[in-house]
């Protein structure tokens, strides 16, 4: 007796069936990354991680980290500010090592991530809002702060012009990142990346620059602004907030290393991770200057942009100004 084996016809029509089904799916998915792809080809480099990491985390929040310190006391603020780097920079680490965690797969969307850890449908429920909500928010951030960088280069350049509503620089601000939008995939803006990263080096420089050219200001006071005990928490967590903010450069990571060649001899992570600590050098080197400087120079009496308290040289203040919008026109990309 025994088990009987199925007729041929019908084993290889069962084969036939699921080879449909996989073909189908391959197709499926070689059409969703047709139309939404991520880049031309996988053969960057090490120094592409570099500053596409300092373009997304460097932005325009850098400039507010002297108003947080302002916020958090000089304790409290610088030890937040170094912890946050540190940490930032080990869950970054995490990403780098998780993108390619299953063989013969890469992780290059956070979605994909998400699917693998919590299951498709799941994955997608819990990641696709919080990134909907991040990078919303993000975007409407950038475009006021481009705009409001525009209106005080206007502002500094042609003092005497008539004044022009905030409202239209951001229009003039959203019609650049409308016109880069159409750019087909990540390859693409890699110049408008590089960029931007070289610009915000600059203002960066300027700003701590011209702070401790400007000295320490007289009757410079270093204690809370706030008054009475609810103040002063709500400024700490106001400060929190700030410092959060600056350091929100991770929504991209995946789509960066995906960027970059990977074998099994040579993975991505390598070259990904030296691109990363580089792009953190350039971070701190940013970030700790402008945020140290900025509030010691001005105490809690400091502008919640520090370019805003640096009045003069005006030349020097406008073209920081532009740099801030080269920079978050590449970073909103």
């Amino acid at each position: 007796m025994g088990t009987q084996q199925p007729p041929p016809s019908d084993y290889n029509g069962d084969n036939m069936n699921n080879n449909n089904t996989l073909d189908e799916k391959s197709a499926k998915q070689k059409a969703i990354d047709d139309w939404l792809p991520i880049n031309s080809s996988r053969s960057r480099k090490w120094w592409f991680s570099a500053f596409h990491n300092v373009t997304a985390m460097v932005g325009a929040g850098v400039l507010s980290l002297p108003y947080a310190l302002s916020e958090l006391g000089w304790g409290p603020g610088v030890f937040i500010l170094v912890f946050s780097w540190i940490i930032t920079l080990y869950t970054l680490w995490q990403m780098v090592e998780m993108h390619e965690m299953v063989p013969g797969k890469r992780f290059d969307r956070y979605h994909e991530l998400g699917q693998y850890a919590f299951g498709e449908k799941l994955g997608l429920y819990i990641v696709v809002p919080q990134q909907l909500i991040v990078e919303v928010s993000l975007c409407i951030v950038y475009m006021v702060t481009g705009g409001q960088s525009l209106k005080k280069f206007h502002d500094t350049v042609c003092s005497s012009c008539k004044s022009i509503k905030l409202t239209y620089f951001i229009m003039i601000f959203a019609t650049a990142e409308f016109v880069l939008s159409h750019l087909p995939n990540f390859d693409s803006i890699s110049g408008v990346s590089l960029a931007a990263a070289v610009m915000s080096i600059s203002y960066s420089t300027i700003a701590w620059s011209a702070s401790l050219a400007k000295g320490v200001q007289e009757d410079v006071q270093y204690g809370y602004k706030a008054t009475t005990t609810p103040g002063t928490v709500f400024g700490f967590l106001s400060g929190l907030g700030d410092v959060a903010f600056a350091y929100s450069g991770h929504n991209v990571v995946l789509e960066i290393q995906a960027t970059i060649q990977s074998t099994p001899e040579r993975p991505s992570k390598g070259p990904m991770w030296k691109g990363v600590v580089v792009a953190y050098i350039i971070i701190a080197l940013c970030y700790f200057p402008v945020a140290l400087i900025g509030y010691w120079m001005f105490g809690n009496s400091v502008k919640d942009n520090i370019l805003i308290s640096l009045e003069k040289p005006a030349w020097l203040i406008a073209m920081a100004n532009m740099f801030v919008v080269v920079h978050v026109i590449g970073s909103y990309q």
